[in-house]
């Protein structure tokens, strides 16, 4: 974990020859764009985008990359005793600058704003990342660039966590750019494993410089009066006249559901709402057969449809990837010696065994594209001949993810398994497929 003083633009900090000389760079690895068909910056402020990732926008540019900038801020507050210039004429002249400076680097690369109040971005995280979810759609082929998620800058350490958050649920693959770090951070706080290297080229390179140039608000006085200093000081700059820039490659876990489970014990109303006890009927009435001999649900969150199913099953596994809410099943199925409430992350793990009955219930659009095909491909390895799958999910938006109830049925259409059964409404649709002509067990 990276420990930083509280974040402050002024002081000597680190000089740029404390880093530039430390043999470690010598074996850090290449930044390697094969494959990459789109690049996405995200900037927490006008500049940002300039001083850590100029010269890969200008190197995207070069490979003809379909390229997109969002700003998140204007950065309207980087000057707040300025006599000068009002807080809507500062944001408004950096807006301009980032868009110079764009230019300079990929003249055709797209901008997107996204008008959030400067020092606001970490009240509105979820909202970027579900925002970025939607620019980016399946990310497959993406590379997203954005602030490091430990810059010290508070804007930029939320716009890193949203982007990492973005990326995780669209397949996109993540590098984050440190810009104040090098300001306050040393070769002895680095994560050197993490970090990648991109070699820029001369023109690169040149394009870089010139849009850094592009931000003259802040790397030359607003005016001599006091209030309007010079915000990136030549020492500051020197980090960034390299030809060399530094990424790091941070790969965790998306923790969004399980926060929401801390946050709130029951976060769906699946034990007071009656949408959800209407679906649980709904539910367990489209299961063809009265038991089970092995089931499992993906996707438990707190046990109700859980609970259930265990009537249903000789033997029942329910997995969840929060560990919070198998915490609260495990509470409410401890009673139930024939239930196995495990902590997944699925598909990529996924119990042992064979299974003829397997329930994915609101949850297959909580998974990122390749997820979801994973999760067709796990439940494909591990049903029975004569076993069944039933899909249930809610029909509207769900915000901050790609796939929805459509998509999922579309994927598992891509399965080996028929339609047996479906019921629609305007809020739910439920699904079973199975591999052949899955009939009710006769009555004696």
């Amino acid at each position: 974990m990276v420990t930083r003083p509280a974040f402050t633009h002024d002081g000597t900090g680190t000089p740029a020859e404390v880093w530039s000389s430390d043999p470690r760079w010598t074996d850090r690895q290449p930044m390697v764009l094969d494959g990459v068909r789109r690049l996405v910056v995200v900037a927490a402020h006008p500049d940002d985008e300039s001083l850590g990732a100029g010269g890969l926008l200008a190197t995207a540019h070069e490979r003809a990359l379909e390229i997109d900038l969002v700003l998140l801020t204007a950065g309207e507050l980087s000057h707040p005793a300025s006599p000068t210039h009002s807080r809507e004429a500062l944001g408004q002249r950096r807006l301009d600058e980032a868009k110079d400076a764009l230019r300079a680097v990929a003249p055709h690369a797209a901008l997107t704003r996204m008008a959030l109040g400067d020092g606001s971005v970490a009240g509105a995280e979820s909202d970027v990342a579900a925002r970025l979810v939607d620019l980016i759609g399946d990310g497959a082929g993406t590379l997203v660039a954005a602030p490091w998620r430990h810059d010290g800058h508070p804007d930029h350490e939320a716009a890193g966590r949203a982007a990492a958050t973005a990326a995780r649920r669209t397949d996109a693959a993540l590098v984050e750019y440190p810009v104040w770090w090098w300001h306050w951070g040393t070769p002895a706080d680095a994560p050197w494993g993490e970090m990648r290297r991109l070699d820029l080229s001369v023109a690169a390179r040149s394009r870089k410089q010139q849009a850094i140039a592009a931000h003259a608000s802040q790397v030359l006085p607003l005016s001599e009066q006091p209030g309007d200093e010079v915000l990136l000081h030549p020492g500051f700059l020197a980090h960034f006249h390299g030809s060399v820039e530094v990424y790091v490659v941070d790969q965790r876990r998306d923790t969004a559901l399980d926060d929401l489970h801390r946050a709130q014990p029951d976060p769906w109303g699946v034990d007071e709402r009656w949408y959800e006890r209407r679906k649980r009927e709904l539910t367990l009435a489209m299961l063809p057969r009265r038991t089970f001999a092995r089931g499992l649900e993906v996707g438990c969150s707190t046990g109700a449809l859980a609970e259930r199913l265990a009537d249903r099953c000789d033997e029942l596994i329910a997995v969840d990837s929060s560990p919070t809410a198998v915490d609260a099943a495990r509470s409410r199925l401890a009673d139930r010696p024939h239930v196995r409430v495990e902590s997944l992350e699925v598909p990529h793990d996924w119990p042992d065994g064979q299974l003829d009955l397997v329930v994915v219930s609101e949850m297959a659009y909580f998974l990122s594209p390749s997820g979801l095909r994973g999760l067709v491909e796990r439940i494909r390895g591990s049903l029975a001949p004569a076993g069944v799958v039933l899909l249930c999910h809610w029909r509207h938006r769900i915000d901050g993810w790609v796939p929805d109830a459509t998509s999922v049925r579309r994927a598992f259409g891509a399965g080996p398994w028929t339609e047996q059964a479906a019921y629609r409404d305007r809020d739910v649709d439920i699904v079973l497929l199975g591999g052949g002509d899955v009939l009710p067990e006769p009555t004696a």
